[in-house]
């Protein structure tokens, strides 16, 4: 009888091992046969297999996970390829792009739309984009920053109160839908631009918000994705751009390296990277869809951003005026509307990291309707739930520290990074522009410690500087040239080893001034532990300091002369 129970068990595993193995089979099938017609294909897997594909970061891009249990992710050829050799069992689910076929309309006259309640097409978004700048050509100027990897334009409507004029004003951009199936952001971008322009000089703080700020607005960042088949409809949108490539997994990573999804970069990437180069924006947002949530950083690390705190305070609000003004239900997902990105779950190469660390701007990723494509008779709806937090979040650019660097006898811009001192990490510092030497630093509320350096001039600090949130503290600079050596100097001339340490730390010098240096080192609260003087000269190159007592951890050694100074990471095993 056991052999008989015994026969039977095994019979069960092998049919069901065999089942299991043919559904996997049938969706492969399914999977390529999307492949080969849409050069993606969406599907979904249980989120208890989640942590095997996170393993591989090119793998799948992930879309959202659910409450359910339930992973979402879209994946081109060569991803699918390596996701099948995983043998997990999924889904493959109809493209969101294909759900749902919208009405479009071709001619557009802007000034006799009274309501935005429609999806243009390829050919009239552009003339829609160029008729704003015919019809408000003091306020707004078409900007086309290149093209993507099928040719279509990609257009940013530049907006400020003198619009043909570069003036001493922050910067501040909005860009929707580089993930071509999320088409709410699109119009609601569309309704943004016709809103600052058609009420300016009637709404006075809307005045003031576009007269005192560079404004940038790009509705459409991935067009080949969102008329995937073709300029009439955006029926049948795609994730992905005309080569098949996630947008948001091609941008250069801070953990994982200037090409993390293992493709070189995109069209549109390289447009986007050379704007925010040239430009130096001091605040951006990127709207997405898929859920309601503001997704603030870091996307690719556990830690926290500098500014947590700044970004919890800005991503609530924004949260909370949306809920307030939309129907019970809207963006009250996570924390009551916002998720730090990790947290939710980790991505490698996405653009809100890119701008925090490589661009020197604040950006967040504003996930603004759960459906992707969005009926056109809904657009309307959510442009009412937040438009005002739109507004809201354009005005904290002006907010914080802000001020114009000068050189103390000349009078003349000076480009010099602004830091406050035991706060800035991970390149949270900014840097004032070379042509008017103006700098923007929006942080919560509290009291700080600034630090202004630039090669060739004294470092400058302003210590015990209060400000509010919702306030604005100028800060005029005027710096003093120095007679000493320059940070750059101070960098090639000292190396700190071995790092880590765990016994005496070497100061090795190389120069061959005769010079006295100031060498401090600092826990990562900003508490001094060792400070004294030195004298470095050709036959005394070495200093040694005893770190056999710290406790393991994280130290900043600043090496400082004349007025210059050079600060470097030290580990502490």
């Amino acid at each position: 009888m056991n052999t008989i129970k015994s026969a039977v068990l095994i019979l069960c595993f092998f049919l069901f091992q065999y089942q299991g193995t043919a559904q996997i089979s049938a969706s492969i099938a399914k999977a390529n046969k999307t492949l080969s017609e849409r050069g993606e294909v969406y599907l979904k897997f249980q989120k208890s297999d989640l942590a095997s594909v996170m393993k591989l970061s090119t793998t799948v891009s992930i879309d959202r996970s659910s409450d359910e249990g339930w992973v979402y992710a879209y994946a081109n050829k060569k991803q699918f390829e390596e996701f099948a050799k995983l043998n997990i069992d999924f889904e493959v689910l109809t493209a969101p792009g294909l759900l749902y076929k919208p009405g479009m309309k071709e001619n557009v006259n802007v000034k006799s739309v009274d309501v935005w309640d429609f999806y243009p097409t390829y050919d009239a978004y552009v003339d829609i984009m160029y008729q704003f700048e015919t019809d408000y050509p003091e306020l707004c100027r078409v900007v086309d920053i290149g093209t993507t990897a099928e040719g279509r334009k990609l257009l940013f409507a530049k907006i400020s109160g003198n619009v043909n004029t570069n003036e001493a004003e922050p910067r501040f951009m909005y860009t929707s839908t580089m993930h071509g199936d999320e088409t709410g952001g699109y119009i609601t971008m569309l309704h943004l631009i016709d809103y600052l322009l058609s009420n300016y000089g009637s709404n006075s703080e809307l005045t003031n918000l576009v007269d005192n700020t560079e404004i940038w607005i790009n509705p459409l960042a991935n067009p080949d994705g969102t008329y995937a088949l073709g300029n009439s409809s955006v029926w049948g949108a795609k994730r992905y751009n005309g080569n098949n490539i996630d947008l948001n997994r091609n941008y250069p990573d801070p953990e994982d390296g200037p090409h993390p999804d293992g493709n070189e970069w995109q069209p549109e990437t390289e447009a986007f990277m050379s704007l925010a180069d040239s430009l130096h924006f001091t605040m951006s947002a990127n709207l997405h869809a898929g859920s309601e949530v503001c997704n603030y950083p870091w996307d690719t690390w556990l830690k926290l951003s500098a500014d947590d705190n700044w970004w919890q305070f800005v991503c609530h609000e924004y949260a909370d005026t949306a809920q307030f003004y939309s129907p019970s239900g809207y963006m009250n997902q996570f924390d009551n509307g916002i998720t730090n990105g990790y947290a939710w779950y980790s991505i490698n190469g996405g653009r809100q990291d890119y701008m925090n660390y490589f661009a020197g701007c604040r950006e967040f990723t504003l996930e603004i309707s759960n459906t992707k494509l969005l009926m056109e008779n809904k657009l309307l709806l959510y442009w009412e739930y937040n438009y005002r937090s739109l507004l809201n979040y354009m005005k904290q650019v002006s907010y914080g520290f802000r001020g114009v660097i000068t050189d103390a006898e000349t009078g003349d811009p000076v480009t010099a990074k602004v830091e406050i001192l035991n706060h800035d990490i991970d390149n949270s510092f900014v840097y004032s522009g070379n042509e008017f030497g103006d700098f923007y630093r929006p942080v919560f509320a509290g009291n700080y410690n600034l630090k202004f350096s630039s090669d060739g001039y004294k470092d400058k600090i302003l210590e015990g500087e209060s400000v509010g949130n919702y306030e604005t503290v100028v800060l005029n600079v005027s710096m003093e040239k120095s007679t000493g050596i320059s940070e750059n100097e101070i960098n090639q001339w000292f190396v700190l080893s071995p790092n880590p340490v765990s016994g005496f730390l070497t100061v090795n010098y190389s120069g061959n001034e005769k010079l006295d240096f100031q060498i401090s080192v600092y826990t990562v609260k900003g508490e001094k532990l060792f400070s004294g003087k030195f004298e470095f000269q050709k036959n005394n190159r070495k200093q040694l300091i005893d770190m056999r007592e710290k406790p393991a951890g994280v130290y900043f050694v600043t090496i400082s002369s004349n007025g210059s100074s050079l600060t470097k990471k030290v580990i502490k095993r």
